[in-house]
């Protein structure tokens, strides 16, 4: 998976789990962007159907990858489900604290 911007290291303070293993099919091309601590954060080429958890309250997702994505409230792809379309933006105020792409 490529990494978008100098936010690795964020990623291990938000304690977002992106280890991927070989062979895992790539949801799509395009960046899935959203906030946390009043930073912006992105990743691109998310592998399908890997549900990734947050360690702290994240906002405003915009799905700009080919396929959906599903945020949900809890952690481990837990809790009220909100799907954004290929290209879409979650309603405004929604907190997430996982995504899955694809399925």
């Amino acid at each position: 998976m490529r990494v978008i911007r100098p936010f690795a290291v964020s990623l291990v303070g938000l304690g977002m789990a992106l280890t991927v293993s070989a062979g895992t099919a790539v949801a799509s091309k395009g960046p899935f962007t959203f906030q946390s601590a009043g930073r912006v954060f992105y990743v691109q080429d998310v592998p399908d159907g890997k549900c990734f958890t947050m360690s702290q309250g994240s906002t405003a997702p915009h799905n700009g990858t080919g396929s959906v994505a599903t945020v949900f409230t809890g952690k481990q792809c837990k809790g009220r489900a909100t799907r954004v379309a290929p290209g879409g933006q979650a309603p405004k105020g929604l907190r997430f604290l996982s995504v899955r792409f694809g399925r």
